[in-house]
């Protein structure tokens, strides 16, 4: 990685600081999946493979992120979603997302973020699988909880531009046990006033943080212009996998795109 390039300054920021925040503010997990207690056995198969294998896609992991969710098409449907995420290089990240930063938390999906000269080189009915960062960045609600206020001003300033990718394949938030259906294309806030503001407080209460504060501070951040094609639901193209097992949701008006204070 190139350490010119801001994604790449923002990276060293964010794996300088520790992130043994998460303990300190516990997300559990949103359900219980069945089966049968862990046997001695199986947790002593458990330690043994903990102790020595090598596991270096995961140590890449090392920058978390909070946020929120809502399934493309139904505005309503949102959920809190933890970010783990490795940077694969100055343009490109890769995010596994989980329902808490418990043990137990369930994985729920994956996001791809890349940067927005790569999103530039897309076809068209790529783009609008993707949604903007903007919002979620300059709104306060995405969040590097254990990281040091200035650091994460920094990483926040190198998103804002950025553009993810997400599929959600285990639906938590449904109280789905276990991973039923099919993967559902996910997107992110564009303007206030779409986020459940209880999901968000909640969030924010358990984190000791204000997205209001978070809002303020980073007013100094230059918002870009969004790629045209990115955040297609806007433009009623809603893009989605069919799933005959998904619980039904109240469809209820998507607010309009405001124009949010930033």
């Amino acid at each position: 990685m190139h350490a010119h390039h801001p994604l790449a300054r923002a990276a060293w920021l964010v794996l300088a600081a520790a992130l043994a925040a998460c303990g300190e503010h516990p997300s559990p997990s949103n359900v219980q999946a069945p089966g049968a207690d862990k046997r001695p056995g199986t947790a002593v198969l458990e330690t043994g493979a903990a102790m020595l294998q090598d596991k270096p896609p995961l140590d890449a992991l090392n920058a978390y992120l909070d946020g929120f969710h809502f399934y493309s098409g139904r505005i309503d449907a949102q959920m809190e979603a933890h970010h783990y995420c490795a940077l694969l290089n100055d343009e490109v990240i890769q995010c596994v997302i989980f329902d808490g930063n418990q043990k137990s938390a369930k994985l729920m999906g994956v996001e791809y973020i890349v940067s927005e000269r790569l999103f530039r080189t897309l076809p068209d009915a790529e783009k609008a699988l993707w949604h903007s960062h903007v919002h979620e960045v300059k709104s306060g609600q995405l969040i590097a909880p254990g990281i040091p206020d200035a650091a994460e001003h920094a990483l926040m300033k190198k998103l804002v531009g950025t553009y993810g990718k997400t599929f959600h394949t285990w639906h938590t938030d449904q109280q789905k046990e276990l991973p039923l259906g099919t993967p559902q294309l996910m997107m992110g806030f564009t303007a206030d006033g779409q986020a459940n503001p209880a999901l968000v407080d909640a969030r924010d209460r358990r984190f000791e943080v204000r997205s209001a504060d978070k809002r303020r501070a980073r007013e100094d951040i230059a918002a870009p212009a969004i790629v045209p094609g990115a955040d297609a639901w806007q433009q009623g193209k809603a893009l989605q996998l069919a799933d005959p097992t998904a619980a039904p949701h109240a469809h209820a008006p998507t607010p309009a795109p405001a124009s949010a204070p930033r």
